[in-house]
């Protein structure tokens, strides 16, 4: 199978290029510089999509970039970043002659509203409430194929939560503090924690790939989170413990405001109850389904 990705040279891009083609497939990725194997942004608006049987779009600013300060250029570079790009793609799908079978956009949880009891699967249904929600609504809408499109191409919303992994995601800045006893939890600490495992989202994606003989009506939804629920609490002391160390210097949520702005430290200060029914549902195996698997793969213990 061709499969072309955008944005894949970022965390999740390689790994799930890596395994990819360790499958046998041959990968195109979309970037904003060309090179071997790549494609660029503007390559794809002029001259359309190369052929693939598989599209999937991973672009977008890093939200929790910590050398950015949130302010209105940093959101309108969120937004166009992964509104662009998604709408750039979809597009150039429609317009082909011979579109993929397959389109998997990957978006976020944040679209979920923050409860410490709602629990949230891919038939939920929601409204957008603050900046984060707007942007997923946004960023979906864009990807949605015209009805003729539709028909020939399937199309697949996958909403991860934290991505973890050794080499970026949430972990990268993470371990740091924490190997040097100086992690904690972030808030209250009761807030949900919906997270996977990067392994395990590229594996969605790629199971997300394959042909489906029935057709569906509209895009099919997947969680993209461990079937484990779990507080930040859990977390910080899963980690703490995988790392042997103590976990004693919780951070309060006002710190999080200022340094991160109000709108942004919500994705660490507040969480959503998320459980992958239909990812599930769809025959995929977790490679890890609870924190104590997932945590020993990434710190090596």
């Amino acid at each position: 199978m061709r499969v072309v990705i955008g944005g894949g040279s970022g965390f999740v891009g390689r790994e799930l290029t890596r395994l990819l083609k360790s499958k046998g497939h041959e990968i195109t990725l979309i970037s904003r510089q060309p090179g071997p194997g790549k494609i660029t942004w503007a390559d794809v608006e002029s001259g359309g999509l190369p052929p693939c049987e598989g599209a999937v779009n991973l672009a977008g600013e890093n939200i929790m970039n910590p050398l950015r300060w949130w302010n209105e250029s940093y959101k309108k570079d969120l937004v166009s970043s992964r509104v662009n790009t998604t709408r750039i793609l979809a597009q150039a799908i429609a317009a082909s002659p011979t579109p993929p079978h397959s389109w998997v956009l990957v978006t976020g949880v944040a679209c979920y509203k923050p409860s410490l009891q709602t629990q949230y699967t891919e038939e939920s249904e929601w409204t957008p409430f603050d900046f984060l929600s707007r942007l997923v609504k946004e960023w979906e809408a864009a990807g949605q194929l015209p009805e003729n499109s539709a028909k020939k191409t399937r199309q697949v919303i996958i909403r991860p939560g934290a991505v973890l992994g050794r080499d970026g995601g949430a972990m990268k800045q993470m371990l740091i503090p924490f190997w040097l006893g100086l992690g904690g939890t972030l808030g209250s600490g009761r807030q949900p924690f919906p997270w996977i495992h990067v392994s395990d989202l590229s594996g969605i994606i790629a199971h997300a790939l394959e042909p489906k003989e029935e057709p569906s009506t509209g895009p099919d939804v997947f969680n993209g989170v461990a079937p484990a629920l779990n507080t930040n609490f859990e977390f910080t002391k899963e980690l703490g413990r995988s790392l042997k160390r103590p976990t004693i210097f919780p951070v309060p949520g006002f710190f999080l405001d200022v340094f991160l702005g109000s709108e942004r430290a919500v994705i660490l200060t507040q969480g959503q109850k998320v459980v992958p029914k239909k990812t599930l549902e769809s025959g995929f195996e977790f490679q890890y389904p609870d924190l104590t698997s997932a945590l020993k793969e990434i710190v090596g213990y």
